[in-house]
């Protein structure tokens, strides 16, 4: 990621997700007279970011806002456009490792997976209010187009039949029971049916197609963006998306593949074994 930031000493860069900071320090490092900007929707990790961030804090101003609203961050900020942005989408290793955040299948919690838990937020749909409240076909559409499930329809009536469902564990021993096992099983049964649940609560693919479109107007000539995805739905809109500016002449593909972790960083980090990379240059004289 350091590498495709390409970072300037003198250049401004976003981190659109900024999380707990890991990234923010290692481009902060690199800046002398230049700035950096962090957006998340999480106070909680922006306050983790902060302190970790704070003997850069001259250089560094953290921002409570989602990673669609990154126009408007720029807006705000008195920027005529930045040098590079970063996305590191999905959940953070912190948000799944608090049971009480929802995210995680593996220890009992509430089903909530909101990412902003802020009362004053619009989006105050809880994964409870899905898998206690919505009827069974809204609830198989959800597993099937956010967690490409195969066995949605299937898990669905389950789940309405086990109604109501208490906490995170005992939804992922609903949707174990409902799951068909073919062989060994790389993934918990439950995975998909989590993801799907956790994108539909914090309208993730929504915000990604805004951020996408909104991030172009918001670079510097030759000003990169990064966007690092976990799972296909998400890569595949990069993809498309980057392909789409390329063929209207407004960005330049860096990478012509996705860029993934090696079999060595897996084995140090096992959460990376699914990121995708890709990277993107603004054209020269291009608005």
């Amino acid at each position: 990621m350091i590498r495709l930031l390409r970072i300037k000493p003198d250049g401004i860069y976003i981190d659109a997700t900024v999380g707990l900071g890991g990234h923010a320090v290692e481009i902060v490092a690199q800046l002398t007279t230049g700035k950096f900007i962090g957006m998340d929707r999480d106070a909680q990790a922006l306050e983790i970011a902060r302190d970790r961030l704070k003997e850069f804090a001259a250089k560094v101003t953290l921002v409570h806002a989602n990673f669609d609203e990154i126009d408007a961050v720029v807006k705000v900020s008195g920027l005529h456009g930045v040098d590079g942005v970063l996305a590191d989408l999905g959940v953070s290793s912190m948000q799944l490792d608090q049971p009480e955040r929802g995210f995680s299948f593996r220890a009992a919690g509430p089903l909530d997976m909101r990412m902003n838990r802020d009362a004053a937020d619009n989006s105050a749909l809880t994964a409870e209010d899905i898998v206690n409240g919505w009827d069974e076909s809204d609830l198989a559409d959800v597993l099937y187009q956010f967690g490409e499930e195969h066995d949605s329809r299937r898990i669905a009536r389950t789940i309405v039949r086990a109604r109501p469902i208490r906490s995170t564990e005992h939804l992922a021993t609903v949707v174990a029971g409902a799951r068909f096992h073919g062989g060994r099983q790389k993934l918990h049964p439950a995975t998909k049916t989590f993801l799907a649940l956790r994108i539909a609560v914090n309208r993730e693919l929504e915000a990604l197609e805004q951020f996408l479109l909104r991030t172009p107007a918001t670079l510097n000539s030759e000003g990169r963006m990064v966007v690092m995805s976990y799972h296909s739905l998400e890569d595949r809109r990069v993809k498309y998306f980057f392909r789409e500016q390329a063929a209207a002449g407004v960005l330049q593909i860096v990478t012509k593949k996705a860029v993934q972790a090696t079999d060595d960083e897996i084995k140090r980090n096992h959460r990376a074994r699914s990121v995708k990379l890709r990277a993107a240059e603004k054209v020269p004289g291009v608005q």
